[in-house]
């Protein structure tokens, strides 16, 4: 089976996020160890899928735990997205933080 790819993380992502806004909570925080492994149990896609959660962050989310490399992040990469407003006109927060 192949492993699964940065769409198919961020479309999961999105699931989440849709799912939080609609309970009505303002944020939920996401570790990447953690979602690789809810994703794809027992199979090590880390860096695919921390890729797919750094370029889903938006204007106003932030890092719990901030990785030092960005382009080769670990695990421990853990992120507070806000659901509060999943507004198609939010930018992404790499064009407001480069």
């Amino acid at each position: 089976m192949a492993k699964l790819t940065m769409d198919d993380y961020a479309a999961s992502l999105w699931n989440k996020k849709t799912e939080a806004h609609d309970k009505q909570w303002l944020y939920i925080e996401i570790n990447a160890k953690d979602f690789n492994e809810e994703c794809e149990p027992g199979v090590k896609n880390v860096n695919t899928c921390c890729k797919a959660m750094l370029d889903a962050m938006l204007e106003g989310d932030g890092f719990i735990v901030e990785p030092k490399n960005k382009s080769k992040c670990a695990g421990s990469l853990t992120i507070r997205y806000y659901v509060d407003n999943l507004s198609p006109d939010r930018r992404k927060w790499s064009d407001v933080n480069n």
